[in-house]
């Protein structure tokens, strides 16, 4: 499914490729009950779904663009233009949105379905309790098309439901989408009832006077700290199971575990650190955390599921975990997209650059915002959003990729780039 950039409430889908000799326009259930609320038991329009199936299959639905409440798209019929053809569905009322919110959130199986593009029956049948009904009835899907055919569903407007069968197949996001509300917002609205329901569930603890009155009492003193980990222990070896669990992918939960470890003894070291406080772990996003796990180096399925969760491609991905293992968020904070930054200071950088060339002539430097080309290299120094460190970046294939650990010289930085054994 290749998705054109558009916006969380306006999604733009590049034409399906064609798909002669399928025998269904659906792998899922639920994209299975998408097909089913099309055809139901009415076999007035049955030719008219057959010349749609046709169309669908020989890839005559142009590109479909995806908004609440409705699909669009230009189908190609037996006249050269053409046809523009929608269908509508009902949104969701916000209670509706609330009482379906409250099912996702309700369990964490939900929300690892939906980030693994997935929707479980679980998440349907407890939603279809609380009152909300995900799947389309057949009544509810309402077609319109330029073509002079008044059938209802006429075989255009049945060759663009067939292809959104497909797309709902491999995103449910797609039918949350045409109910109403972006993927963006509902996973930071989910992982906001998350956060929570964790903060309301957490122990009250013990009032501060309590633990002091009960310490005059006479209660022996704490134990001493206990020793900082420098690696964290070994993982249980789940793929060496003889009996693998149904549902559970064992390689990615021991990957998993083993950065659970890591990082609870990167905690460890910090909160033993002398007359200092620990500083915690940084609160990254669903795609920033993606590259954090990618550049402890998965195996390849895991990080294929990566990518796929975020909407990189491999070597996205594997570009982003280059600046993580670089620089952490800060390197990505930078990785598309250069920060402002002040002229005159750059044209200083370029002056102190010019003073400190160990060399007859200075490379030549073009600025773009915060960022230095080297022209005549694929070399580039970036400056981080903190205007201080200075990273390198090096092009690869058309592509501009982390090159190294940033420095706040900036001279030091661009040496390092142009030695002739940095490639």
């Amino acid at each position: 499914m290749n998705h054109t950039p558009g916006t969380d409430r306006n999604r733009i889908f590049s034409p399906l490729a064609p798909s002669r000799g399928r025998r269904s326009f659906a792998a899922t259930w639920w994209g299975n009950a998408w097909v089913t609320a099309l055809e139901g038991p009415t076999p007035v329009a049955t030719g008219r779904l057959a010349r749609g199936r046709t169309y669908a299959r020989a890839g005559n639905v142009r590109e479909i663009t995806i908004t609440p409440g409705r699909a669009t798209a230009q189908v190609k019929g037996s006249m050269p233009t053409p046809y523009r053809t929608s269908m509508q569905i009902p949104q969701l009322s916000a209670p509706q949105w609330n009482a379906l919110l409250d099912v996702a959130a309700a369990q964490a199986g939900h929300l690892a379905a939906l980030l693994d593009r997935d929707m479980p029956t679980t998440l349907a049948d407890d939603a279809a309790q609380a009152g909300v009904r995900l799947l389309p009835t057949r009544g509810e899907l309402v077609p319109y098309c330029s073509c002079p055919d008044d059938g209802n569903p006429c075989k255009h407007a049945a060759a663009l439901y067939y292809q959104v069968a497909r797309l709902l197949d491999q995103d449910p996001f797609v039918l949350l989408l045409l109910r109403g509300r972006g993927e963006n917002e509902l996973m930071a609205e989910l992982h906001r009832r998350n956060a929570a329901q964790a903060t309301a569930a957490a122990p009250r603890g013990v009032a501060a006077r309590q633990v002091f009155a009960a310490a005059q009492a006479g209660l022996p003193p704490l134990p001493a700290p206990p020793q900082a980990l420098h690696q964290p222990g070994p993982v249980a070896q789940l793929t060496a199971t003889a009996d693998p669990v149904p549902g559970v992918d064992a390689e990615a939960l021991e990957f998993l575990a083993a950065d659970t470890a890591a990082r609870a003894a990167h905690l460890l070291r910090q909160a033993l650190l002398p007359h200092g406080e620990p500083i915690g772990l940084p609160e990254l996003s669903v795609t920033d955390d993606a590259a954090r796990l990618a550049a402890a180096g998965p195996p390849p399925g895991i990080s294929q599921r990566l990518a796929w969760g975020t909407r990189r491609t491999p070597n996205g991905l594997a570009r982003a975990a280059a600046a993580w293992h670089y620089g952490a968020a800060a390197a990505l904070a930078i990785l598309d997209e250069p920060p402002e930054c002040d002229p005159l200071y750059l044209r200083a950088v370029r002056e102190e650059i010019k003073q400190n060339w160990d060399g007859e002539h200075a490379p030549r430097l073009r600025v773009d915002r915060s960022w230095l080309t080297v022209v005549g290299h694929d070399a580039q120094l970036r400056l981080g959003a903190d205007g201080r460190l200075w990273y390198p970046f090096r092009k690869k294939h058309g592509t501009w990729w982390p090159a190294g650990f940033p420095q706040r010289d900036v001279t030091a930085v661009l040496n390092s780039l142009l030695a002739p054994d940095s490639e």
